[in-house]
């Protein structure tokens, strides 16, 4: 079986290890000219041209080649390669400085990803309560340009499939690549702007303190079965309503909280306020037609000690269900 390798972010810093068939990158991310890609094909294997092709290089090459392009791309990378050994080192400790202080910095914020297998000069945390794209544009207000989700999807709205094979939250995904030269000073700026950012975006949407949380979790244990709906669910709060599934012949009563039409975070602010309003061990259902959903709801009850029950078909979405442990 043939295997493309992606090599674009690592390229810069030495040789590709491993048996791959094919291998691409693009002169960009090593300070080359931009519009120049790359692709390698290890000898032996089977490769057609793709588009259409003339007489030139063999019939391999289709139009006019940008010369003076590819040789720049190449004089780039060896020069960035004379350097890289020193310069992957200085990026790694900044990206660690990066990895350690964040979650200091910032209450509820997952860092992904292995601290040691990984490359020098990238670093990916989660945010919980947190819109993605609302953090992106603050951060560039203040003069950070940064990414949200796997560089795979971080172009498309729909939740990256990388972040949900690893069980993250795909909402609020922050992805810095620190380029080659990048000063202390930058990441020291980021590291102090970072917080107020998040807050303010948090203030907006609405999403609980880890106070609250407490506050109204420690309400639900002492009221006993307060919030728990054996028929409507209204007094669940904002966002909650809707019939419960607690109804005569259930075996278990539960809250419902309804966050159809609305996107991630939202649904998952909405779980949190509510949560504390079922006793230990009770159930609490979150209607939701956001596919992001699917990622952020279970990693919320992983962060936060609850379990995650599954989900079922719902009439216009999918029911989330999350039992209360703490």
């Amino acid at each position: 079986m043939p295997l493309l390798v992606d090599a674009a972010q690592s390229l810069a810093f030495g040789p590709v290890p491993g048996d791959w068939s094919l291998l691409t990158a693009s002169a960009h991310k090593w300070g080359g000219p931009s519009g120049v890609g790359l692709l390698a094909v290890r000898k032996g294997v089977r490769f057609a041209p793709q588009g259409p092709a003339d007489e030139r290089e063999s019939g391999r090459a289709p139009g006019f080649e940008n010369i003076p392009a590819v040789l720049a791309a190449a004089a780039s990378l060896r020069a960035v390669r004379e350097e890289a050994a020193a310069e992957a080192e200085r990026l790694r400790e900044l990206v660690d400085r990066i990895r350690a202080r964040v979650p200091r910095l910032v209450p509820d914020v997952e860092v992904v990803g292995d601290p040691e297998r990984r490359l020098p000069h990238l670093v990916t945390f989660s945010c919980l309560y947190v819109d993605g794209e609302a953090l992106l544009h603050e951060l560039d207000r203040a003069g950070f340009s940064v990414s949200s989700g796997s560089s795979c999807t971080s172009g498309t709205l729909t939740p990256s499939h990388v972040l949900r094979a690893m069980g993250v939250l795909s909402e609020g995904n922050v992805r810095v690549s620190l380029p080659l030269g990048t000063a202390e000073e930058d990441v020291e700026r980021f590291l102090a702007v970072l917080p107020d950012v998040v807050r303010g975006v948090r203030g907006r949407l609405g999403a609980p303190e880890r106070a609250e949380e407490a506050t109204a979790a420690s309400a639900g244990s002492a009221s006993g079965d307060s919030g728990v709906s054996a028929g409507p669910a209204g007094s669940a709060g904002p966002g909650a309503g809707g019939p419960g599934a607690g109804g005569p012949g259930d075996e278990e009563a539960e809250l419902v909280v309804d966050s159809l039409g609305k996107l991630c975070p939202i649904p998952v602010i909405e779980l949190a306020k509510v949560i504390g309003e079922v006793p230990v061990g009770g159930l609490v259902t979150v209607l939701a037609d956001d596919e992001a959903a699917r990622l952020d709801i279970p990693a919320w009850c992983a962060m936060r000690g609850h379990t995650y029950e599954g989900e079922r078909p719902a009439d216009r979405g999918t029911a989330y269900r999350v039992r209360r442990r703490a």
